[in-house]
């Protein structure tokens, strides 16, 4: 890929320091500070295993001052979902729990074009990942990329400020890539603007792992582009230029602002008046004006949970993650035989300690089977200090995930009404 970061791999190398150093992603120790009064304050916050963001400012302004925004994020229904998908879905469950509107995209188009699956094969993977939100608490809307006029109606709209260049740029695609994964890229970006078009301007949160970025960014630049003005805060004064908008709404802005003055393509307004409120005004003028007057979409990027042999947890690998339906010896194989960050031999351990950093069955506790922090803390010092074996940490963390797999195959047995209802 031409920036190195392959949103469609399925064993990414990019890092997050990578990204705050190269693309602008900021760090979300900040926004995990902002958010410190809530008494549930959700593990891959205080983990740290949410480590940037772009714009989630907007996403905790309107957390704590209990203001509409929306959450989504979307998934490609190209096999059976597993633990690596956990963490984005309570991701969006915390969020919607804390007044975000929920929306969920089942990229089928993306799989289609991509991955080759036939139609059928991506409504019958996408029922299973549907059976998953809804067994964590999704409320919201879910729908298929193939099946949403109004997204294809909208994606058509964003692929008039997309051109090839920008493709070849950010995704490295040349004179081989096939049409239908270019046009699937401003479905993503549809995607991400969806729920403002479908329940109006407001800030709107998208999680996804750090390899995600690329569509982020290009949906931000798209959305930028799609307004008729721009908000711009000079310090001294708010500066109003219009963007390809209208004489009618050019003068509705001006009207709307008393005292403002007008000149060729832009208004500067009197003191007084903030960028924020400005624009929410303006936004408001857009869209009775035939714009869109979309808000910048805002993005968390968390870390991957390691794979059972190292690396990713991929579908490709089978032997790295667990389907959320495997056998129960293919879970005990799986956690038995995963790397670790033991030593060579017993008495290197006691002396030296693990390396639980390296460790696939930590980062399993770390990220979902073990809620509480100081028993996390706990097996963590003990693996260190060489008091903790890998066979012990194993054998404990294959219980945990036992009862894991066994409540959640209840909790989809008791939702399986309402994924039958999906259409």
């Amino acid at each position: 890929m031409a920036e190195d970061i392959n949103p469609w791999s399925s064993t990414p190398k990019v890092s997050i320091e990578k990204l705050i150093e190269n693309f602008g992603i900021d760090r979300f120790e900040p926004q995990k500070e902002r958010l410190d009064g809530f008494s549930d304050i959700p593990l891959f916050m205080r983990r740290d295993i949410v480590q940037g963001h772009r714009g989630y400012d907007a996403v905790a302004d309107a957390i704590l001052q209990k203001k509409p925004f929306h959450v989504l994020t979307g998934f490609m229904p190209s096999g059976h979902p597993h633990l690596g998908h956990l963490m984005v879905m309570k991701e969006v469950i915390w969020h919607i729990q804390h007044g975000g509107r929920g929306f969920i995209s089942i990229a089928d188009r993306e799989a289609h074009a991509v991955r080759g699956l036939s139609w059928d094969a991506c409504d019958t993977y996408a029922r299973e990942y549907i059976s998953c939100l809804y067994a964590l608490g999704f409320e919201g809307e879910i729908y298929a990329q193939r099946k949403n006029n109004e997204l294809k109606d909208l994606a058509f709209e964003a692929a008039r400020k997309i051109n090839f260049s920008n493709l070849s740029a950010i995704y490295g695609f040349g004179p081989e890539t096939e049409l239908a994964h270019a046009v699937s890229v401003s479905m993503q970006v549809a995607d991400i603007l969806y729920p403002q078009l479908k329940a109006g301007a407001a800030p709107t949160i998208v999680p996804v792992g750090i390899d995600q970025d690329p569509h982020i960014r290009l949906t931000r630049d798209v959305t930028n582009a799609l307004r008729l003005f721009l908000v711009e805060d000079r310090g001294t004064h708010i500066s109003i230029r219009a963007k390809n908008a209208p004489a009618e709404a050019i003068d509705a802005v001006a009207k709307a602002f008393p005292g403002s003055k007008k000149y060729e393509g832009h208004i500067d307004l009197p003191a007084g008046h903030t960028a924020a409120e400005t624009d929410a005004v303006v936004r408001g003028i857009e869209q009775q004006f035939g714009g869109f007057g979309f808000m910048l979409p805002s993005s968390t990027y968390h870390s991957f949970l390691m794979g059972f042999q190292g690396g990713k947890m991929s579908s490709s690998v089978p032997d790295s993650l667990i389907w959320f339906d495997d056998e129960d010896r293919d879970v005990k194989k799986k956690i038995m035989g995963a790397v670790t960050g033991g030593r060579q031999t017993l008495e290197e351990q006691k002396k030296l300690g693990g390396e639980p950093d390296k460790c696939a069955i930590y980062q399993l506790n770390k990220f979902h089977m073990q809620d509480d922090d100081k028993e996390l803390a706990k097996m963590c010092e003990a693996c260190k200090a060489g008091e903790l074996m890998c066979g012990t940490c194993k054998k404990e963390t294959l219980e945990r995930v036992r009862a894991f797999l066994a409540e959640f195959k209840e909790k989809r047995d008791e939702v399986a009404h309402k994924v039958a209802e999906w259409k």
